[in-house]
């Protein structure tokens, strides 16, 4: 005979109604890019996800996971999302991640826990490669990222939004043309 499935959990009153956690381990890292994203920095704590591997992807500045047997991801873990910086998060991650239920395990207390993660959707997607380095990134890329952020959530505003990889497309095209005197209309 099957067993019922427990009770839902009684609600923190601490914790916002609809409170999640998620795992970042990309640009979501950065409080910088979470504050422009949910207009603040909720709590987060370093967490490792274990089974899966952060990987580059070619002609991106952002990482991607997918499932790799005895790897594991160092990130933290946001806590405190509300439902619709939840939704703020989906749009922000757009069709190329798909937000998923993970087992992560808290760095200071080896504590697990259930949290959302975006998993690249295209588990055979050629253009991942390597390992993705926070740190490097920061170095080389947030300056940018954190502009193209700041572009998107701008249009997130507008009636007929572009979504974040159009955004983000957009947006390297541009870092990429040399400068010149002539505008060309589109």
């Amino acid at each position: 005979m099957a067993m019922a499935p427990p009770p839902p959990a009684p609600a923190s009153a601490a914790a916002p109604a609809g409170a999640h956690s998620v795992f970042v381990y990309g640009s979501l890292m950065a409080d910088e890019v979470v504050r422009t994203i949910l207009k603040r920095v909720p709590p987060a704590a370093p967490a490792i996800l274990p089974n899966y591997h952060r990987f580059n992807i070619k002609g991106r500045i952002y990482p991607a996971i997918l499932p790799v047997e005895s790897n594991k991801v160092a990130g933290l873990v946001v806590m405190g999302v509300t439902d619709e910086e939840l939704q703020v998060l989906d749009a922000f991650e757009d069709v190329e991640y798909t937000r998923t239920r993970v087992e992560i395990s808290l760095t200071d207390s080896s504590e697990k826990m259930l949290a959302d993660a975006y998993v690249w959707t295209d588990a055979e997607d050629p253009n991942l490669y390597g390992e993705w380095d926070f740190e490097e990134w920061k170095k080389l890329h947030m300056k940018d990222f954190l502009a193209m952020t700041n572009g998107f959530m701008q249009s997130l505003e507008q009636p007929e939004a572009k979504t974040r990889v159009e955004t983000y497309q957009s947006f390297m095209q541009q870092q990429e043309q040399p400068a010149s005197g002539t505008q060309v209309e589109g």
